[in-house]
């Protein structure tokens, strides 16, 4: 029902009347009297003549009026009331009725002292209306009581009017009421009088009027609606339901009539929704009103504002006081409710302010209990600010009222209001059908449905009490009638006992107020006390009776449906709350094993927990409470039961024959069972990883895990320092200046100017903190306050104290993070900060075992200590992974983690495996910067003073600024700043710009961390530019705290726009401006207008082909073959800018610096006079160029400057960089070499300090590279100084052509025919990379992976065909076009050759702006971080109103990630896309289009493909070759050689790694030889071998211990290596009766029989002169045939022979005629010009142990060497033909594939070789 209140006070004296107007014509609201006078509408037939001439009195027939003076009309007295109206002429104080008549009637009531007097006055039942009006005169002559009218109806019942918010006037009132309501009604006039109403007070009604819109119900015109019985409910509808329904929480009738007089929100607005002010009357009453009705003496502050609107006209309930009584009190009570669900609560808004408000108590009334249950309590002022409340009910099953009581004891003097009342979580389950048989009951009457968790749990659930029949008592204790089967601990195993007891414990603030199994003041509980005589840390042990194990022999406890379940209900509310924990046992003492502990404050709430008890031996459960470290610290359970336990007769055997009385105290080393690498804790048989100790998170049950580490907060009070140490004061002296525990009480006269009175926690001088006295000790000493070794923290860890350095020469302070002996600083503050406390913050994030170690630094004397207070770790504790899976709006982590998705790619690793950081899954994030390298898409302003700046670690000037970034947060991570100091002037400024974003960016918003600390900081203005506009979006000026704090800006503008940085120079050097790590959210979108700038310039007209770059000599190239080491133009012109070999004779050679620096690398020559070299590397003298570290007037010490390339495409595997340096005590510096890829900057080499006074060459090995850049990095070592150099740079064999293919950059790129390795993502996606196409060739398989499609189908084909699914919650579809269908916009033809086929398109002319269409694969892709790959074609061609498209990823909780986006117009043309996909779940790839601002903004896709990785689970990494267990893998390209060509001084592999990094000795000790004859080895296992197999290469040991400490010397066939000598002994001196080798006497071993294996089957062994000799079979080699023989044109092997010396010459002999034909067979190969190249078997190179290398494909030409055996040439070889097959399902042979010429990558006059010295010219030969 709607009510309208209209109320009219008028004030009557005898002779007043409503003044009629003359008018021409009445309005409709007016009656027109005969005398052509206007009188309102609601004045007519009101007992008045307000014409004058009675006209407006004369119809009223179609009034119901009443005036008394018959008696009561129509009108119905109430027979509930205990006092009734009474029809008088007079009464004490009232004389006459409201016309002044004294002999007239009216209705009068008056009090019954002692007593409440009420009345009560009944209308007719009207019919639903909105025009019903009712009139009346009143007369309130009382302090203490009030009238009010009321509409009742079948449904509701409000209160619509009431006089206790007028001021009393005893004189006669008229009213005027409107109502309205669709349903039939009554209206109720109540009169009311309090108890201490005096004798004269009295309330008087007449004149009752009744417009003609209220119509009384006909007796008998409609038949009457069904009764329902008095038992029932009747509903709009008719339909009757049961009273216990009604008031439920549950909505039973079809329009909720049932609950509209209860509901379970009320904010006031429409009414006081059944709540009502029990003592009406009394001058202290809670009324509804609005912030204008509260009367303005009762504040001191504005009235408050409601909480519902926030606005004036908003309603709430407050309390108005009228009257001076002593001990009024105001109840207000709200509307009964039948029953409530056990998760029932109560949440509400109060508001308590004022100097003399008082309390207030909300009380529990459960209708047929005497005593009410206290449920809330407020005490005294809680500010002026509404404060929301949140009350435990649970389950209740009898009728309750809430009531909210105030007693005023006379003085009250505020304002106390109530508002939005909120009832949760209070209604029943619903009746259902059926239940789940296996999880769930279902209840007999009710018919719902609840958990078999919560049968027998002393709660009824059903409400029916069903679930709670047929229970065990023996398995449940509501501990109503004691403590059931429980028993208190009596073997000493605790220091005191549970108490049971009944309503709140008896220390305020800590504990319940009610038990929970009633839920009243009346039900039992068990607590523990926490106040004296109990001390910190005392427990209290209750116990279970004893049970059955839960796994019975001969059963398979996994097939049991029924688990042992224990339940059970605590509270723990307190300040001081400590521990309550769970145990189980199955011995009779000790605490067991510990199954559940909660620690601290949980809330004023009663919380349930289940756990699952699992137990081989009969067990018991132990419940042991804890007591905190003061009295706030109560403890309580409640409703205990088991559930599917069986009872175990017996007793628990004892732990040993020794029953212990009290278990002592710990020793400090306890016997324990945890292995190595655990903490042992303090509970008994605890163990817990090192690595959990000092984590702020309590993993031993004990807590001792934590006991010995820093608190999370600290206040210092009473001298307790927390865990924090600083020095020893009994090792130092005593006026050593160090940290001490102190209060501000202490201070003497004087000092109270150095350090603070009150302390920071307290705000007093008994507060305690910490001060570095600065009394004691001299100028310049330092002493630290540190932590123990805090072994791991959470992502959001924080460190947040507060500092007070106050003093004319107050020192300084710093805050230093220490790793094992390192340090460095994180935070620093100096000098006088002010006579204030001020807060200090440093980020600490994820970090491992390190010390947080606050420094103090004494200054010049002793003005001025150095103070901190209240130091606080805040969300410290390592996150623990949850069970729950992740929300739409969360991230998922790969780990598991749920973070929001706000938290994404803001350089703060929240994740904890920093996959919320990976480049990948950041890729949708544009204009992201943490200044670490440069600035990145930022760009400096030219029309601002200066610059700003990238530093790292601290500022310049002291005062000002971080210690360091906020990225990586330590002292080598940079950010952006702007000095203040010189040169610089104050109202100086500095620009910086971000990339042009479009306009069509939505839920666009930038985050950034700044710092701005200092006396002097000026202003930081952050503006947006649009349209040549600018809009200033934030603007800072002054000091904003000593730490970095992030800011987050909402972006959005009609046009496209760049945000833009503006910094001004403050009033003082102490204002450095800092900013870092700037972030745009996904919704930021670039300009299609903000691609990268190309400076070059542009070709001359007519040229070269378009898509081509013109060469100086006339010829052209392609962008992509510039920077690949290649001269393709001849002249060099497509490699000269990119920073490649140079002199610097001639300039740079595209050598860039970057823009971010503020220190350059500088071109210039040689100087004796200046700090530079005297003379440069290539001329060697003062003419010659090189590149220096220029020493500027104001260079600081760390600056840096970087000297960059371009990025090279792709290198070789034998590529090098050689340059020279010069570094020395005058030319100073640091230099560093970095390689930069995409994703990764590392560091190759670096050189510092003095070097000599000379040039020094360096050789780096760079080997295989892709799109990477190389950077010089030089830093200046001192301030005002610099001249470290470079010179001569040379790429030596980088070009990829130097090398033939063996291997690409990556195991998976894909080879043309043509030789050249293109990356793999590249294949088979409708573009040809390959310069013969090869690379899209059999790409059908690729064709039919589930997303992929060319669209060239019917449009009911292709979302089945193509596996895509259109989206059904977005605004249109997408459809299938061949040609476009608007001109002037959408692609003409399709993307296929030929363009016949169709595309896939949204159609803007029929669409609005800003309209989405959706479409997604409909099979997901497995997880995969930046390996799968999306290739599409995309069509945006139109108007300059372009929309948007977008490539997401969708996990499986709907999360999704932006991966790519394009808007704006990008021309009459289909464009390529490649995207990489990434997801740590499995995902669904969606495109979406967003419809531009007109019909010209058609959008299409065509040919959409993916790799062949997106099929396979990832995150991926590339498996590289797998070689065989006697084979070396090559390290830098993919290819396998025999293991015993590792280090035999022949360069076997392509990347020359096989000779690299070779030991002299093979590792290893020699084991103890005392049990063998001479001329043998003793093994470890005490095995004696002949000594001949000792260092012969072959391990003939189990552990391989013959080979250990032998020399590793390449020595010729038949010589044998010795230890005892630096050469080998050759074969003449074996068996010779002459022991050359020792110790072992090697060479005159075995000399008579071979040893067993001696040939390891690959030959056979002859006896021979000089002793055993292995004939080898073909294949090997080797004095024991173990060497795999390298490919030969001779068809034998060299073989020892003994028999005589003339043999052997014999056998070089021919050797060498074999050679020479050889030479010239090769000789007239070249000579024809036919090519030198020869096939090999694979096998030899272990080729085929990969399965991804074809054995079919050409091996590598092999070029002859002395000796007749062929070797691979690094540097003469031209091969670039090795054809690796990437396709697993191609079938044909690969044919072999052309050759062509290399060239050389550079041609410089100043190197001493022509461009062609390594060129071969092979043509290819078919086999």
């Amino acid at each position: 029902m709607m009510l309208l209140l209209d109320s009219v006070w008028l004030l009557l004296a005898f002779s007043l009347v409503f003044p009629p107007v003359s008018v021409g014509a009445c309005s409709t609201q007016e009656f027109s009297c005969s005398q052509e006078l206007c009188v309102p509408e609601d004045c007519v037939c009101d007992f008045t003549d307000n014409c004058g001439d009675g006209s407006d009195e004369e119809d009223c027939s179609r009034y119901k009026r009443c005036d008394f003076e018959e008696g009561f009309c129509d009108l119905i007295q109430s027979s509930e009331s205990l006092s009734n109206w009474t029809r008088t002429t007079e009464i004490p104080g009232l004389k006459h009725d409201h016309a002044n008549n004294t002999s007239a009637h009216f209705l009068s009531l008056l009090p019954v002292r002692g007593n409440i007097t009420t009345a009560e006055l009944t209308s007719p039942v009207f019919l639903p209306s909105q025009t019903c009006q009712m009139s009346f005169y009143h007369y309130v002559g009382a302090k203490h009581g009030g009238l009010q009218v009321w509409v009742q109806s079948h449904t509701q019942s409000a209160e619509v009017w009431g006089n206790s918010t007028q001021p009393q006037m005893e004189m006669w009132l008229r009213t005027v009421i409107k109502f309205s309501s669709n349903d039939s009604f009554q209206v109720l006039i109540r009169g009311q009088l309090s108890a201490d109403s005096e004798a004269s007070e009295v309330l008087a009604i007449d004149d009752l009027s009744f417009s003609p819109g209220c119509v009384t119900v006909p007796a008998s015109s409609v038949p009457p609606p069904p009764v329902c019985p008095p038992s029932r409910f009747a509903c709009d509808t008719g339909e009757c339901i049961e009273e216990s329904k009604v008031c439920d929480f549950t909505p039973h009738c079809p329009h909720g009539e049932d609950e509209a007089n209860c509901p379970s929100e009320c904010n006031f607005e429409g009414g006081s929704c059944g709540w009502y002010e029990l003592t009406l009357g009394d001058g202290f009453d809670w009324v509804r009103g609005s912030s204008v009705e509260v009367p303005p003496h009762y504040y001191g502050h504005p009235p408050p504002l409601d909480h519902s609107t926030n606005s004036t006209e908003g309603h709430f309930m407050f309390i108005l006081k009228n009257s001076s009584s002593l001990f009024p009190r105001a109840v207000l009570r709200g509307p009964w409710f039948r029953q409530s669900a056990s998760g029932c609560t109560m949440t509400f808004w109060h508001y308590n302010s004022g100097i003399s408000v008082g309390a207030a108590d909300m009380y529990l009334r459960i209708k047929g209990v005497q005593n009410n249950t206290v449920i809330w309590r407020t005490l005294y002022d809680q500010g002026t600010r509404w404060n929301q409340v949140t009350v435990q009910l649970g389950r209740i099953t009898q009728p309750f009222q809430i009531a909210l009581a105030k007693i005023s004891l006379g003085v009250f003097d505020g304002v106390s209001a109530l508002d939005d009342v909120t009832f949760k979580n209070c209604s029943m389950p619903p009746a259902v059908v059926e239940c789940p048989a296996h999880t769930h009951f279902h209840c007999a009457s009710t018919k719902a449905c609840v958990e078999h968790l919560q049968l027998c749990d002393l709660v009824d659930d059903c409400g029916d009490g069903s679930d709670e029949e047929g229970c065990s008592p023996e398995f449940q204790c509501n501990f109503e009638r004691g403590l059931c089967s429980w028993k208190q601990e009596q073997s000493g195993g605790d220091v005191f006992d549970w108490t049971r007891i009944q309503g709140p414990t008896p220390t305020f603030n800590t504990g319940p107020w009610k038990d929970h199994t009633l839920g009243t003041s009346y039900g039992h509980y068990l607590y523990i006390e926490s106040s004296f005589p109990q001390e910190f840390k005392d427990t209290a042990v209750l116990l279970s009776r004893v049970f059955q194990p839960t796994h019975q022999r001969g059963k398979d406890p996994s097939r049991s449906h029924h688990h042992c379940v224990f339940r059970f209900h605590y509270h723990m509310f307190g300040s001081h709350v400590f521990c309550l924990a769970v145990y189980i046992r199955t011995t009779s003492t000790g605490r067991g094993h510990m199954l559940w502990v909660r620690y601290g404050d949980q809330g004023n709430l009663w919380h349930r927990k289940t756990l699952y008890l699992n137990s081989a031996r009969p067990f018991q459960i132990l419940i042991e409470g804890t007591v905190g470290d003061d009295f706030n610290g109560d403890i309580a359970i409640d409703d205990l039961s088991f559930l599917n336990c069986n009872p175990y007769e017996g007793e628990l055997p004892t732990a040993n024959n020794t029953t212990p009385v009290v278990t002592p105290p710990a020793p400090t080393v306890q016997p324990h069972s945890c292995p190595d690498g655990e903490f042992v804790c303090g509970a008994h048989g605890e163990c817990v990883a090192n690595s959990k100790v000092c984590d702020f998170r309590q993993d031993c049950s004990d807590g001792s895990d934590e006991l010995h580490c820093v608190k999370e907060r600290c206040h210092f009070e009473g001298s307790d320092t927390c865990g924090w140490k600083s020095v020893d004061s009994s090792l130092v002296p005593i006026h050593t200046f160090r940290w001490i525990a102190d209060q501000g009480e202490s201070i003497h006269n004087g000092e109270q100017y150095h350090r603070p009175i009150n302390d920071h926690t307290l705000g007093s001088p008994e507060g305690w903190y910490m001060c570095a006295d600065s009394s004691n000790g001299g100028y310049g000493q330092t002493t630290d306050l540190k932590t123990p070794v805090i072994s791991s923290t959470g992502p959001q860890c924080t460190l947040d104290f507060w500092y007070y350095m106050s003093g004319f020469t107050v020192g300084s302070l710093q805050v230093l993070l220490k790793y094992g002996n390192v340090s460095h600083e994180v935070w620093s503050q100096t000098g006088n900060q002010g006579n204030k406390w001020r807060r200090g913050e440093v980020f600490l994030g994820l970090s491992n075992n390190f010390q947080v170690v606050f420094r103090a630094k004494r200054g010049i004397s002793y003005m001025g200590d150095v103070v901190i207070d209240d130091v606080s770790f805040l969300h410290c504790s390592p996150p623990l992974p949850s069970d729950q899976s992740c929300t739409p709006e969360q991230y998922a982590c790969a780990n598991g983690h749920c973070i929001p998705q706000d938290n994404l790619c803001d350089f703060i690793n929240h994740c904890g495996d920093n996959s919320d950081e990976d480049h990948y899954i950041c890729n949708g994030f544009s204009g992201r910067c943490s200044f670490e390298f440069d600035l990145c898409s930022w760009r400096q302003s030219r029309e601002d003073n200066f610059d700003w700046l990238i530093k790292a670690g601290s500022t310049p000037t002291v005062g000002t600024g971080p210690s360091t970034d906020h990225t990586l947060r330590d002292p080598s991570g940079h950010y952006l700043y702007l000095e203040s100091t010189f040169p610089q002037a104050a109202g100086d400024t500095a620009c910086i710009s971000g990339p042009l974003l479009s306009r069509r960016s939505s839920q666009c918003k930038m985050r950034f961390y700044l710092h701005m600390s200092g006396d002097g900081i000026g202003t930081l203005s952050v503006f947006g530019k649009s349209e040549g506009r600018l809009h200033l979006l934030l603007n800072l000026t002054g000091d904003q705290g000593n730490y970095w704090q992030m800011k987050e800006i909402p972006l959005s503008f009609t046009g496209d726009f760049q945000v833009m940085f503006k910094g001004k120079v403050g009033r003082s050097p102490k204002g450095d401006i800092c900013l870092d790590d700037i972030t745009f959210s996904p919704g930021c979108l670039l300009a299609s207008s903000a691609a990268v700038e190309d400076n070059t310039p542009p070709p001359p007209a007519g040229s070269c082909p378009s898509g081509f770059l013109p060469c100086e000599n006339g010829q052209c190239f392609t962008p992509g073959q510039s920077c690949d080491f290649t001269d393709d133009c001849g002249d060099g012109t497509d490699e000269k800018d990119c920073g490649t070999s140079c002199t610097f004779e001639n300039g740079r050679c595209g050598w860039k610096s970057s823009l971010a620096d503020n220190l350059d690398w500088t071109l210039g020559v040689g100087s004796i006079k200046s700090i530079r070299p005297p003379y440069d590397h290539t001329l060697m003298d003062e003419t010659g160029h090189f590149v220096f570290l220029e020493a500027t007037p104001v260079g600081l010490r760390g600056d840096k400057a970087h000297l960059r390339s371009s990025v090279w495409k792709e290198s070789s595997a034998i590529c090098k960089l050689s340059f020279w340096y010069y570094i020395s005590h005058k030319a100073s510096g640091t230099i560093r070499l970095l390689i930069k890829t995409e994703n990764d900057l590392w560091e190759v080499w670096n050189k510092t300090g003095h070097q000599g006074n000379k040039w020094n060459q360096a050789e780096i090995p760079l080997r295989k590279l892709r799109n990477f850049e190389v950077i010089f990095e030089g830093i200046r070592s001192r301030d005002v100084s610099g001249g470290a150099a470079l010179d001569d740079l040379e790429f030596i064999d980088c070009a990829p052509n130097v090398v033939e293919p063996l291997s690409c950059p990556a195991v998976t790129d894909f080879v043309c025919r043509s030789g050249h390795c293109i990356e793999s993502h590249l294949m088979c996606d409708n573009k040809a990379d390959c310069a013969d196409e090869s690379d899209e060739i059999d790409c059908e398989p690729m064709e039919h992976f589930p997303g992929a499609c060319n669209f060239n189908l019917d449009e009911s084909q292709w979302e089945e065909t193509c596996k895509l699914s259109q989206d059904t919650d977005d605004d249109f579809d997408w459809r299938i076009g061949h040609r476009r269908e608007t001109p002037g916009t959408g692609p003409h033809t399709d993307h296929s050759v030929g363009g016949g086929g169709n595309f896939l398109f949204i159609h803007s002319a029929t669409q609005r702006e800003g309209d989405v269409a959706r479409v997604t694969t409909r099979s997901p892709f497995p997880a995969s971080i930046g390996q799968c790959h999306l290739r599409f074609w995309f069509y945006m061609y139109g108007s300059d109103r372009m929309g948007t498209l977008k490539v997401y990823t969708v996990g499986p909780t709907g999360t999704s990630l932006l991966m790519w986006a394009a808007t704006g117009n990008h021309g009459n043309q289909w464009t390529y896309a490649n995207v990489i996909l990434s997801n740590p779940a499995p995902f669904r790839v969606t495109f979406q289009a967003e419809v531009g601002g007109d019909m010209w903004t058609d959008i299409a896709l065509d040919d959409i493909s993916y790799t062949a990785k997106c099929l396979i689970e990832g995150p991926v990494t590339p498996q590289p070759l797998t070689c065989a267990v006697d084979q070396y893998q090559c390290t830098y390209s993919f290819q396998c050689i025999p293991e015993s060509w590792r280090c035999d001084g022949e360069l076997d592999c392509a990347d020359q790694s096989d000779e690299e990094f070779c030991p002299t000795v093979v590792p290893g000790t020699v084991p103890p030889q005392d049990r063998c004859p001479i001329g043998h080895y003793q093994c470890l296992n005490d095995l004696c071998l002949p000594s001949i197999l000792r260092c012969d290469g072959v391990p003939d040991c189990p552990d391989g211990e013959d080979e250990y400490s032998c020399p590793l010397l390449q020595c010729e066939l038949g010589e044998l290596v010795c230890e005892g000598s630096p050469g080998c002994i050759p074969l003449q001196k074996r068996c010779d009766q002459s022991d050359d080798c020792l110790p072992f006497h090697s060479d005159e071993s075995s000399c008579h029989d071979c040893p067993r294996l001696y040939c390891l089957d690959h030959g056979s062994c002859h006896v021979e002169r000089h002793g055993p000799v292995c004939i080898c079979y073909p294949g090997w080699t080797g004095n024991r045939c173990h060497v795999k023989e390298k490919p030969s044109l001779s068809t034998s092997s060299p073989k020892p022979e003994d028999t005589q010396l003339d043999a052997v010459y014999v056998g070089i002999t021919i050797g060498l005629l074999l050679l020479v034909l050889g030479v010239a067979v090769c000789f007239l190969a070249l000579f024809k010009e036919r090519c030198c190249l020869i096939k090999t078997n694979l096998m030899d190179y272990g080729v085929m142990d990969n399965p991804g290398f074809d054995g079919r494909a050409e091996h590598p030409s092999l070029h002859e060497r002395p000796g007749g055996c062929p070797r691979l040439n690094a540097k003469t070889s031209d091969g670039r033909g090795l054809s690796i097959s990437v396709y697993p399902w191609r079938k044909e042979a690969e044919q072999g594939s052309a050759w062509k010429d290399a060239k050389l990558s550079f041609a410089n006059p100043l190197y001493n070789y022509p461009p062609d010295a390594y060129s071969a010219d092979c043509k290819s030969s078919e086999a």
